[in-house]
């Protein structure tokens, strides 16, 4: 029996010794593409971004000792449920419809429930490989027939993990609030001991249907809960927003490794409700490789924000991922947004700090990364957040709309890192407002002027920028590709034109510095400025496929 815990920190350290969860999928301490890189400097003493504290562990368990329960189409699969013990596996018939609001119950003991298609695993990608749509032909559907998921988890379910499986609403629903419900809102769950974990979403494909408004596929309220290998589409709604994964009222840790994401509002958002837990903080949250997606088509008939989001959590790497497609629209068009926001007002913890986002590529989108301090009634603005080996391309685009800003930092917020990116934004490279306690490193980084280069909103570009927005942080060793030199702090460095730069191919896109870049040893410690291309190219390889 889970004992009550007084705040999500706790909860995250009980869930780590139950499920002895501190190691990925390969059994290793830390699966890092990108390794544990770190910047020379911080925009603080107290060193980087802390990371996740504990790994969820989505490897497949030992072979279960349990039951294996067939369950045909047209069989009774609630009851199958109910009647399920753990270490048992339920076989659902492949190609099978099972239409309903189905529920996992809370069951004594800790060994795993499995559901899964009765397909064999040869004719499944095997694990570790991306599902998508060419696979639902051997997978069992569950369909819900109205605006009720077609799965929920009781208070307090736990060890379920669902393999091959598609999860839909019928196509006559014209509106549903969920799709895949893993624990509850903030009215259904407001104690610690309600809150479902060891849930694990594997090689499944969930989505809604073209016309379908719908707010999210899969909300993830729970502990040690993972999506991996999965294909989540047609997530979208109009008027309201909408996501491919939401969490806001779950502690962690979270896995969302390997998956598609479609989502309209935001794709992927940690925040966004208030905790009905007092204190509760979404926290070790790891998201890689995955791609996330709008289809251009949904341009004018949905609600877009954008695709990225986190308004409550701490301690999250963002690693390897392909954001692709975002524009003006609900927001004003930033792939990815960060800021501590009290939603409803009635959670004043509520805190964004801990962030890691690193060799991501960032691509077609209206604007980059918009740093928000703080909104209405929060103890803490965000903060400890390292931006670092990122390539942000095609930021800007005249028919995306929006600004066309690569990153902007406003409302005070403290502790930012920008270092060894590459990017080229049509507006400005960094945008600062509102600012009086920030403390921000800027390093290392190849970027496009724009328009405006670093520019303070009432104070101009440049030197005067840094020094009101910026007093007593570090702007160096930048390569800004256009800028005047005499307006900017020295230490940086200046070419006319992309040509100066010497990238291998800046027309066909290769960005990597050629043999005779004179900016190979400019950096702070004396290597290359710039993302580390090759780096992003081996921890993106194989996200998007097309």
């Amino acid at each position: 029996m889970l004992a009550r815990w007084a705040d999500a920190a706790a909860l995250v350290v009980v869930v780590a010794a139950l499920a002895g969860c501190t190691r990925d999928r390969d059994g290793s301490e830390w699966d890092s593409a990108g390794g544990e890189a770190r910047p020379a400097s911080f925009a603080s003493d107290t060193g980087p971004p802390e990371l996740p504290r504990v790994l969820v562990d989505t490897r497949l368990p030992d072979a279960p000792r349990g039951r294996r329960i067939r369950v045909p189409r047209g069989g009774d699969l609630q009851r199958a449920l109910d009647d399920a013990r753990p270490g048992d596996v339920l076989l659902l018939e492949a190609g099978g419809e099972f239409v309903g609001s189905f529920v996992l119950r809370k069951k004594e003991g800790s060994g795993w429930i499995t559901i899964r298609t009765s397909a064999a695993d040869a004719e499944l990608p095997p694990e570790g490989t991306r599902v998508g749509p060419a696979s639902a032909a051997r997978m069992p559907r569950l369909i819900t027939p109205n605006g009720d998921p077609a799965l929920a988890t009781a208070p307090g379910a736990h060890h379920y993990r669902l393999i091959g499986l598609e999860i839909t609403a019928a196509p006559n629903v014209e509106r549903n609030y969920g799709i895949v419900l893993l624990g509850g809102d903030s009215r259904r769950q407001r104690d610690s001991r309600d809150v479902p974990h060891h849930l694990v979403i594997d090689r499944s494909y969930i989505h809604g249907q073209a016309a379908l408004s719908t707010r999210r596929c899969v909300a993830l309220n729970a502990a040690h809960a993972a999506v991996i290998d999965s294909y989540l589409s047609d997530c979208h709604d109009r008027g309201f927003d909408s996501q491919a994964i939401c969490g806001w009222n779950g502690p962690g840790p979270f896995k969302i490794v390997n998956n598609y994401l479609e989502g309209a509002g935001e794709n992927v958002m940690f925040g966004g409700g208030d905790p009905g837990i007092r204190g509760l903080i979404p926290s070790d949250i790891e998201i890689r490789r995955n791609h996330f997606f709008k289809p251009l088509a949904w341009k004018g008939v949905w609600t877009v924000k954008n695709l990225f989001e986190l308004k409550n959590a701490q301690r999250v790497l963002v690693e390897g991922n392909v954001f692709e497609n975002n524009w003006l629209d609900a927001q004003s068009g930033f792939a990815l947004v960060l800021k501590s926001e009290n939603q409803d007002g009635a959670a004043p913890w509520s805190v964004t700090r801990d962030v890691t986002l690193r060799y991501n590529r960032i691509t077609n989108v209206a604007s980059g990364i918009d740093i928000m301090g703080t909104g209405a009634n929060i103890d803490e603005s965000a903060h400890r957040i390292l931006v670092q080996h990122n390539l942000f391309e095609r930021v800007g685009a005249p028919e995306l709309g929006g600004d066309g800003r690569l990153w902007q930092l406003i409302d005070d917020v403290s502790d930012i890192t920008f270092d060894h990116n590459t990017g080229f934004a049509r507006s400005a490279a960094l945008m600062l407002d509102h600012l009086e306690k920030t403390f921000v490193v800027v390093q290392n980084n190849v970027l496009a002027r724009g328009d405006y280069g670093i520019f303070g909103s009432g104070r101009g570009e440049g030197n005067r920028a840094i020094e009101s927005f910026l007093r007593g942080s570090t702007v160096s060793h930048n390569v800004i590709i256009g800028a005047p030199a005499t307006e900017y702090p020295n230490g940086n460095h200046f070419p006319a034109t992309p040509n100066e730069v010497g990238f291998v191919d800046f027309r066909g896109g290769d960005y990597r510095l050629g043999r005779q870049s004179a900016y190979r040893a400019a950096d702070s410690n004396g290597g290359s400025v710039g993302a580390d291309v090759d780096a992003i190219t081996k921890a993106t390889g194989g996200v998007v496929l097309r």
